[in-house]
C-alpha cells in the first residue's frame, strides 16, 4: 500500500496527528514497534469496524504494485507480504493482487466497533525475521535465495535472513542495511536488482 493504513484509518477517526507522529518514530526506530503499535491501536477505540473494512479494501496501491508482483510470479518467485500493518488490509490485497501468503496483526472487534486492541503475527521488531526464518525452513527456500524488500526500522530482521536486501522509499536506518536503494514511488524499480 502506499502509507501507512493505520494513519489512514486513525484520519478516518479524527486522530491522524497523534497517530502519525507515533507511526513515524516507530519507523525511524526511535520507538519499538511493539509498544508503538499498541499505543496507535488504542487511539482507534470505538472505530466502526465496517467504516475500517470499507477504508482498507479501498486502500491506494503502491504504483507499480501489480505489475512487479505479475512479473515476479512470472519468473516462479514465491511472493508474500509481511506487514505491521492489518489483515483486514493485507488479506484482502493478497487476494486480489495473487500473492502466495500475507502476515500481518488483526483489529480486534466486538458488536461491530474496534476495542482498541490488537494481535497478531508482526507485533514486535524482530516478527518479520522470525516469520521469514520459519517460511525459509517450511519452503526450503535459503536466504540467498531470499530477496527482502523493505523501508522502515521493522525491516531490519528480515534483511538479517535475506540475500537481497532492497530498501524501497526506505528510512535511513534501513538504508545503510540494503544492498540496493529504490528512491522512487514505483515498486517495477525493484525488478531491476533481481
Amino acid at each position: 500500500m502506499d502509507g501507512e493504513t493505520i494513519d489512514t484509518l486513525a484520519a478516518a477517526f479524527g486522530k491522524e496527528a497523534e497517530v502519525a507522529a507515533i507511526t513515524h518514530r516507530a519507523m525511524t526506530g526511535e520507538l519499538e514497534f511493539f509498544e508503538a503499535l499498541v499505543e496507535r491501536v488504542n487511539l482507534l477505540k470505538g472505530l466502526p469496524y465496517p467504516q475500517v473494512l470499507e477504508i482498507c479494501h479501498n486502500l491506494k496501491l503502491m504504483p507499480g504494485a501489480e505489475e512487479t508482483v505479475q512479473a515476479l510470479k512470472a519468473k516462479g518467485y514465491k511472493v508474500l507480504v509481511f506487514s505491521g500493518g492489518f489483515r483486514e488490509a493485507t488479506a484482502f490485497y493478497a487476494e486480489k493482487l495473487g500473492l502466495d501468503g500475507d502476515f500481518a496483526n488483526f483489529l480486534y472487534q466486538k458488536k461491530g466497533f474496534l476495542t482498541g486492541q490488537v494481535g497478531g503475527e508482526m507485533m514486535y521488531g524482530d516478527a518479520k525475521g522470525q516469520m521469514l526464518l520459519r517460511l525459509q525452513k517450511l519452503l526450503n527456500i535459503s536466504p540467498g535465495d531470499t530477496v527482502a524488500v523493505g523501508d522502515g526500522a521493522n525491516d531490519l530482521s528480515m534483511f538479517a535472513h535475506s540475500g537481497k536486501k532492497i530498501a524501497f522509499c526506505a528510512k535511513p536506518i534501513l538504508e545503510g542495511k540494503a544492498d540496493h536503494l529504490v528512491k522512487e514511488k514505483d515498486l517495477r524499480l525493484i525488478l531491476e536488482y533481481l
